[in-house]
């Protein structure tokens, strides 16, 4: 099995290599089918991400759920763990520590990870059973490390966002690595919760 850097490389430079007419047309398949999940319509809040390094694109699913009365929010760094700050396109957005543009941290009203309904989290990799390889940072894993203990917690539901090319048949996991319930690509969601 690869290491987990040598994933990251490859699959990266996967994600980059997609043409942007593909990658806008994939984006429009995957917002297709998250709009046909009933636990995505449920949903009032729901944390997104702008796409960067080749991600697959939110735009038309952000779309959809402010189309729909959701609220968007997105997450922004903060110390080792995440905040979500609502989002919508007056959204004042400035670089992070990564590059990574994120709403800028005023007094606007945050949103704890546990009030959130959804969250469509970006990721390198994904495998058959709900294990999730990131950018190698921990931000989500110890922003949701509280759902390793999922018979307290419900909320939120992680859904991983990827390109079919992404799947592998297995990922090497740590102890910390918080598993997805779900992924979504632009040929469809899989489950992995019961």
């Amino acid at each position: 099995m690869k290491s987990r850097r040598a994933l990251r490389s490859e699959m990266r430079a996967r994600r980059r290599a997609v043409c942007e007419p593909e990658r806008v047309r994939m984006a429009g398949a995957l917002a297709r089918h998250l709009g046909a999940s009933l636990r995505v319509r449920g949903a009032r809040r729901v944390a997104c991400y702008l796409s960067n390094d080749g991600e697959m694109r939110l735009d038309p699913v952000m779309d959809f759920l402010r189309a729909n009365g959701r609220q968007v929010l997105l997450p922004a760094l903060h110390g080792d763990g995440l905040w979500f700050l609502p989002y919508d396109r007056d959204t004042r957005l400035a670089p992070n520590r990564f590059g990574i543009p994120e709403p800028v941290v005023t007094g606007r009203a945050r949103c704890r990870a546990r009030d959130l309904d959804v969250v469509f989290m970006p990721l390198v990799a994904f495998d058959t059973t709900g294990n999730r390889l990131g950018m190698g940072g921990g931000f989500y894993d110890r922003t949701f490390s509280y759902l390793r203990h999922r018979a307290f917690w419900t909320k939120p539901l992680l859904i991983g966002i990827a390109y079919e090319f992404q799947r592998l048949e297995s990922l090497p996991s740590r102890p910390w690595d918080v598993p997805l319930q779900g992924v979504a690509t632009e040929e469809r969601l899989y489950r992995f919760d019961a």
